[in-house]
């Protein structure tokens, strides 16, 4: 079930950036950023009350809302990046930049969590930025 939430993820990563693309034309990409953190607030506190998973507030530990805390202060940076990437650039080279978080994040995930990078891993992220190189140059 991961991966088809997971194949979701990334359609609806697409759709984004092409969505941004066009609505971010003449738009302040600040402005245009703080828009779409709104709407993604909405829809994030709709499903916590259809799913009536609010109560599980309370339970959060300390060490959880620090983390959860410093993860959407990076995801408010990143965003505020790419809407002025995007603003800027094209979407064709930004969007292969932006997904260099890929192997970011698998060198992160072995330092970080131990998690194995393995020879496909490594092979796998060369080819991610290579393949971004090519794309971009």
């Amino acid at each position: 079930m991961w991966f088809l939430f997971a194949i979701l993820s990334a359609v609806f990563a697409a759709l984004t950036s092409i969505l941004a693309k066009i609505g971010i034309e003449g738009v302040n990409s600040n402005l245009a950023t703080a828009i779409r953190t709104l709407v993604v607030v909405a829809m994030a506190w709709g499903m916590v009350l259809l799913t009536n998973t609010q109560g599980g507030i309370v339970d959060i530990s300390k060490r959880s809302w620090l983390f959860l805390i410093l993860s959407g202060l990076a995801t408010g940076a990143s965003w505020l990046c790419y809407y002025k990437a995007l603003q800027l650039g094209e979407a064709s080279k930004v969007v292969p930049i932006d997904k260099l978080s890929v192997v970011i994040t698998l060198v992160l995930a072995f330092v970080f969590l131990h998690e194995k990078f393995t020879a496909k891993s490594l092979i796998g992220s060369i080819l991610i930025a290579v393949g971004t190189l090519i794309m971009v140059v």
